[in-house]
């Protein structure tokens, strides 16, 4: 489904290839992935690493989505003035020095230090989010705008299933720790597993950051057509609050990212708390684990093969928005991810696993969809109404806090406000999507 927008001034032109700028473009879907499904890892990786209970180690996903939620806006208006190629290098360049930030971090083992560096990140990535959409629609024939911003999404999904694997293989320790184990240890041998334990992260954002910045350098030197539109410089907040669809689209959409941070974030704890000897035949088939590999690791496989259940959901809710209108799709897949998330909550063993493994399949078209429906019809002001849906990821930086403290009285309660906030997807779906001003 594309994203509506205003006219832009931009003509295409059938003479010219777009392949290139196409696949620049591309790649931004992807990066902001992996940035994204890191933060499960991190999470897991940071109450043994910085000693932290799950509450605190859930700040990570606060202050990575309050970077969203301070630069978005900012972002918008710059780049109706500046132009997207400029945002996105701005954005670039933002991404690969947090990823950067990561290595003084470890070596301070600072945890307010990776927090800010995260934060830096999203900034970034609020860059990226906000031109990449617009971008794929003109770079190629109009009427295959629709299939080409699908194809880029799903790279999107596809790299999400890299987190939990990245994790496992090079973050994650191969010999299992917890702060009990670490606390009946020798004040220095377990200093020295955390300094390990913190250092594990500084080459895979090295990493990252190299990948970020070669991106970079390729846009710098590509030639890339420029979006532009001279109502929307013009546009602004003037009267924006009478679109009804809008205001609930920012709320669904606050609740949804909400959602999807705090069933992220915490399902390494959740698969070793309801299954913790116990694994699907066909991840382990996947991945091919060995009886050595610790809970955590396995857990974190676990992860990426819910991962991959997104991406999957990703291409098949594509095809199935060819068939049906979005909005009755996002209330159908609402109401059956709250339905999976009370079966995950009451249940136990590995049924619960999949009943949440399964959530991951129906919410891969829930971010786009919600975008989509919440910004038709806007006119010259779709760049600021979008703005204010990119601000409403702010809700992953709200709810995962609450998620782990309500988690302390039991992990399977980190269930509550997932389970909350699919119901209000599944209004946003049901009613609040109508176009009707206020």
């Amino acid at each position: 489904m594309a994203l509506p927008s205003s006219t832009p001034d931009f003509k295409y032109d059938p003479k010219k290839s777009y392949l290139v700028p196409f696949i620049l473009v591309t790649s931004l879907f992807f990066l902001w992935g992996i940035a994204n499904s890191m933060n499960g890892t991190l999470i897991k990786h940071f109450q043994t690493a910085l000693d932290l209970n799950r509450a605190q180690a859930g700040i990570v996903d606060s202050a990575f989505y309050i970077g969203y939620f301070v630069m978005a806006l900012p972002a918008a208006f710059l780049m109706n003035r500046i132009g997207y190629k400029k945002g996105i290098l701005i954005g670039l360049l933002l991404y690969a020095g947090g990823a950067f930030l990561f290595y003084p971090a470890a070596e301070m083992r600072l945890y307010s230090f990776f927090l800010f560096a995260l934060f830096v990140i999203a900034c970034g990535l609020a860059f990226l989010e906000t031109a990449a959409n617009p971008y794929v629609t003109v770079l190629g024939e109009p009427k295959s705008a629709e299939s080409r911003i699908n194809f880029s999404q799903s790279f999107n999904g596809l790299s999400i299933i890299l987190g939990p694997v990245v994790g496992s293989l090079f973050i994650f320790s191969s010999t299992e720790y917890t702060n009990e184990m670490l606390a009946s240890m020798p004040v220095d041998q377990a200093e020295a597993i955390r300094i390990a334990e913190a250092q594990s992260v500084q080459t895979p954002y090295l990493i990252i950051a190299g990948i970020v910045l070669l991106v970079a350098i390729l846009f710098a030197i590509t030639k890339m057509p420029e979006i532009s539109s001279a109502a929307e410089k013009k546009a602004t907040f003037k009267g924006i609050t009478r679109h009804r669809h809008l205001l609930f689209g920012v709320v669904a959409q606050f609740f949804y990212v909400g959602a999807q941070a705090s069933i992220w974030g915490y399902f390494v704890d959740l698969k070793i708390h309801f299954a913790n000897d116990s694994h699907f035949e066909i991840v382990q088939w996947i991945y091919r684990y060995t009886e050595t590999s610790t809970p955590t690791q396995i857990a974190s496989f676990h992860a990426s093969f819910a991962f991959i259940l997104f991406m999957v959901g990703r291409f098949f809710g594509t095809w199935l928005l060819t068939k049906m209108a979005a909005h009755k799709l996002l209330a159908i897949y609402s109401a059956l991810s709250a339905a999976l998330i009370v079966y995950g909550w009451v249940g136990s063993g590995l049924s619960a696993v999949f009943a949440i493994s399964l959530t991951y399949f129906f919410m891969s078209i829930m971010f786009p969809t919600i975008f989509a429906l919440s910004i038709k019809n806007l006119g010259d002001q779709v760049k600021l109404g979008s703005g204010l849906v990119i601000m409403a990821i702010v809700g992953g930086a709200v709810l995962p806090p609450l998620t782990g403290l309500i988690s302390l009285s039991g992990i399977e309660n980190a269930l509550i406000i997932p389970f909350i906030a699919f119901i209000i997807i599944w209004f946003f779906g049901w009613k609040g999507y109508k176009v009707e001003e206020a």
